[in-house]
């Protein structure tokens, strides 16, 4: 949250330059991704991108508290709703299952965990997934930590980038 719009925008810049080198990782046929809360990297140019060259997208969507998220279709310019912590959420429910997870973090350590806001909402959905999403963990470098101390729930990304570099675990 400290960092002032311009070096936001230059680490954002190399994150999505990483972000696109590790996404021929897996296959794109759905992303999961979610709206920037709190000077979270905008992964919104990205995701049209690949909406551009026949991906679908998905953002989450809280629909029970301390439940698994379920991820609904998003395309670009349609309407919106506001959901938990007033985060924008598609106004209709299709229910979509991604293949890939785009998850912000706060925080991260070599191992693959991250920190989020608390919720656990992203343990949580990857846990009860009977087929697992290829989970790409985004964030800045400033969030690096030598462990976050994870938790027995805790489930590490698969990948993790920053604007550093590619992570892999």
């Amino acid at each position: 949250m400290a960092m002032n719009r311009t070096e936001r925008a230059e680490k954002t810049t190399a994150l999505l330059s990483n972000l696109r080198a590790a996404f021929g990782l897996s296959d794109p046929s759905c992303i999961g991704f979610y709206w920037p809360f709190k000077g979270e990297p905008d992964m919104r140019g990205f995701v049209r991108e690949q909406i551009r060259h026949g991906a679908a997208a998905a953002l989450p969507v809280v629909v029970e508290k301390a439940a698994p998220v379920e991820f609904w279709r998003w395309q670009p310019r349609q309407p919106l709703a506001r959901g938990i912590w007033d985060i924008p959420i598609p106004a209709e429910r299709e229910v979509v299952l991604p293949t890939v997870l785009l998850v912000p973090l706060l925080g991260f350590d070599q191992q693959g965990y991250r920190l989020g806001y608390g919720g656990g909402y992203y343990d949580r959905t990857l846990a009860s997934c009977r087929q697992r999403p290829h989970a790409i963990g985004v964030g800045f470098e400033v969030g690096r930590l030598d462990s976050i101390h994870p938790f027995p729930h805790d489930i590490p990304m698969d990948v993790i980038v920053t604007e550093e570099g590619i992570f892999r675990r």
